[in-house]
């Protein structure tokens, strides 16, 4: 984990307030991305372990990742610079109307989302953000061993998975789950002790949504999660497929 401490180091030095045109200056790259996690609810302790693993993983495949917990952000004229905006464990109610209006007109041109982990435990009062994300957070029981079980191994996100993959994390059940998304993975419940949602009980999905693309990822709430190649992998496809990118 040395690499990914030297790297929250970096991060903390650099910007929790960014300022993109700096970032950009320094840029080598048209694609860019840029990573929210702002919380207005429960705060993982994970946030600032992701967010460098996102800004390394930026740096190995040829995209510029900024990072920012400042909702003001949120202008259309601004989001439009990147090709997919990733919120990262956010939670509660994290953007006003006007900011909530120029997310919309984002993605409605075609702009890209992957929610990781609690995104989906965020803006509860928002229908077009419940659409989008795919489902709301319901319930978790206790942090333990289960098996996710991978449906369709032909979307880059999970090809590259077990069918069944066994791993250690804090495993979300959902309500006001979307009709229009498509599953991937499910959680097996059978594996674990504390499921609400019974034998198809949607983990990984995707989905094409008012003129852009989104993914969501029910993984990620541990420290831990940002080390594990498999899980890192998977983010990393989520974000590609979001941004049209093959390569």
């Amino acid at each position: 984990m040395k690499h990914i401490y030297l790297l929250l180091i970096l991060l903390c030095v650099t910007s929790v307030a960014f300022t993109s045109t700096a970032q950009s200056r320094r840029s080598t790259t048209k694609d860019a991305v840029l990573v929210f996690s702002k919380t207005a609810g429960f705060r993982h302790q994970s946030i600032p372990t992701g967010r460098a693993a996102l800004y390394q993983l930026g740096q190995k495949n040829n995209f510029r990742v900024d990072t920012t917990e400042d909702a003001s952000v949120f202008t259309y004229d601004n989001l439009r610079k990147y090709k997919t905006i990733v919120f990262l464990s956010t939670t509660g109610d994290i953007l006003n109307q006007e900011q909530q209006a120029a997310f919309e007109q984002y993605i409605q041109k075609g702009g890209g989302y992957v929610g990781i982990h609690a995104a989906a435990d965020t803006e509860y009062e928002w229908p077009w953000y419940n659409k989008l994300v795919g489902a709301y957070f319901l319930h978790h029981p206790k942090q333990q061993n289960a098996v996710v079980h991978v449906w369709n191994r032909e979307h880059p996100t999970v090809r590259f998975l077990p069918e069944r993959w066994k791993r250690f994390d804090e495993w979300y059940s959902y309500k006001s789950i979307q009709p229009g998304i498509k599953v991937l993975a499910t959680l097996d419940e059978s594996t674990y002790e504390g499921g609400r949602n019974g034998r198809n009980h949607p983990f990984i999905w995707y989905h094409e949504y008012d003129g852009g693309r989104a993914f969501y990822t029910g993984g990620g709430h541990t420290n831990e999660s940002y080390e594990e190649p498999l899980f890192m992998k998977h983010v990393l496809e989520g974000i590609k497929w979001t941004m049209k990118r093959t390569k």
